[in-house]
């Protein structure tokens, strides 16, 4: 049987078709695109989504059957293939209200630790994704420490503003216990940072017991951000001193440590912490998120030997509209042209709206009508899987040389031989387009405003 390429398009009214109007032949003309597979870059460890518990209450309101159907097709390799992701180390701001898992304050011998709370969602929420993927490869960032562990003794940072209208959504802090952004808002002693050492230990060995193993940890969502909702900001320094205790604990338990996530274009905050002389060498990788994304190319520049994780898509504004689905191709362009070896979306269920605890609204993947007791995947779904579906783990990112107007194209050379091309459209006309790859000419016309992928066997480019 003559080995054949596959096409897939999405457009705004029409996602996910499958086309037949592609040619491959040997090369006769020069292309508008070059994939450059004789020399492809960093290794793809994977996809994935991010488990919250507003994204299973929003779940929950289905059917068993229809929750099967969208964990299967989320999480499937015949669906989007996601299998490498994130999950909180007790609440963030998709938590249903504030938590963590030891709040007796003083408690630094951790006996009260437990992880009780999680049994109703972040537990059930991961086993119907391993019920999918046994291979799962999670791992798990806290937004903010126990509240006793912070210097203003509070799940938040800073104090909503009269001008956000968030009066409904008060977080109770006042403004003589706000933490500035580039400040240490956790005790910075030894007797607490050995505590919250063992309580990421505590937390990896709880979840280790119910079936769900973690392999890897960051040690704070958005470390530079002093937020309303649960967060707690370090300075690199101080980042430093509790990696020094954090890492031994993990080290000992087979866990990666990696630094961030990172929402702040400013690479110096990963530099201090990497010229740490005890534990600089032993972090594997930094997770770039939001406008974190500014640093990504200058770190996988001087450390090419680190992982960059994306470790949160963008997360919209809750219209899930197709304007942003543009924006989120144009964040995995960004994060794979500049050496992303992982690629995270994080919400993958909302609410109609998708409103946090905190008041604001985000997209997801799929969205929950209550009322009616239905859901939707929307079109950032659709935009992630043309590259989840088809890029397989262990694929190799290809740089692409191309003529002005042909720049909007991601390759992938997966480890079977086979070659992954995503390109977007993004005019309002049909493009006639021309790839090479391995002495083979690809030809194609995308339809206008859309995105494709088109599937190339190994047998094809023999």
């Amino acid at each position: 049987m003559t080995a054949t390429p596959t096409w897939i398009v999405t457009t705004e009214t029409s996602p996910w078709q499958k086309q037949e109007a592609v040619t491959v032949r040997d090369m006769d003309v020069f292309p508008k695109a070059l994939l450059q597979t004789e020399s492809p870059l960093q290794e793809v460890d994977g996809f994935g989504v991010c488990f919250n518990e507003l994204g299973w209450m929003s779940l929950s309101r289905l059917t068993e059957a229809e929750r099967a159907e969208i964990m299967t097709e989320i999480f499937s390799p015949e669906g989007a293939n996601a299998h490498v992701c994130r999950m909180p180390v007790g609440a963030n701001d998709f938590s249903v209200d504030w938590y963590s898992y030891d709040e007796t304050p003083g408690d630094l011998e951790l006996r009260d630790f437990s992880i009780e709370h999680d049994e109703a969602t972040l537990v059930p929420f991961i086993k119907a994704a391993q019920a999918v993927r046994p291979d799962l490869r999670l791992w798990a960032s806290p937004w903010c420490p126990p509240t006793w562990m912070k210097t203003n003794h509070h799940y938040a940072c800073a104090v909503p503003s009269p001008m956000a209208q968030q009066t409904r959504y008060d977080n109770g802090l006042t403004p003589e216990r706000a933490i500035a952004e580039g400040t240490d808002g956790f005790i910075l002693d030894d007797a607490h940072l050995d505590a919250y050492a063992r309580y990421f230990g505590k937390f990896i060995d709880a979840y280790a017991e119910r079936g769900i193993d973690i392999s890897m940890v960051m040690p704070q969502n958005e470390f530079n951000s002093d937020q309303v909702f649960p967060s707690c900001t370090w300075t690199p320094a101080g980042l430093a001193r509790f990696l020094r205790h954090l890492v031994p604990q993990m080290e000992a338990r087979g866990v990666e440590v990696f630094l961030g996530t990172m929402e702040r274009a400013n690479e110096r905050l990963v530099e201090e912490v990497l010229a740490d002389e005890e534990i600089g060498g032993r972090i594997g990788g930094v997770g770039f998120q939001w406008a974190g994304k500014g640093a990504v190319a200058k770190i996988h520049w001087h450390h090419p030997e680190l992982k960059i994780y994306q470790s949160e898509q963008e997360c919209g504004d809750g219209a899930n509209d197709w304007r942003y689905a543009r924006y989120a191709w144009s964040m995995m362009r960004h994060y794979f042209r500049h050496g992303a070896n992982v690629y995270d979306y994080w919400n993958l269920s909302l609410d109609e709206g998708g409103v946090s605890r905190w008041g604001w609204s985000q997209n997801s993947f799929v969205t929950v009508n209550p009322e009616a007791g239905t859901y939707r995947f929307n079109h950032e779904y659709y935009v992630f899987k043309h590259l989840s579906h088809f890029v397989q783990r262990g694929a190799r990112f290809v740089e692409t040389l191309s003529y002005t107007g042909y720049e909007n194209i991601l390759s992938f050379l997966n480890p079977d031989g086979s070659v992954v091309i995503a390109a977007q459209n993004d005019m309002s006309v049909p493009m006639p387009i021309s790839f090479a790859a391995r002495g083979k000419i690809i030809e194609a016309t995308l339809p206008a405003d859309s995105f494709s992928t088109i599937a190339l066997p190994a047998e094809l480019l023999a």
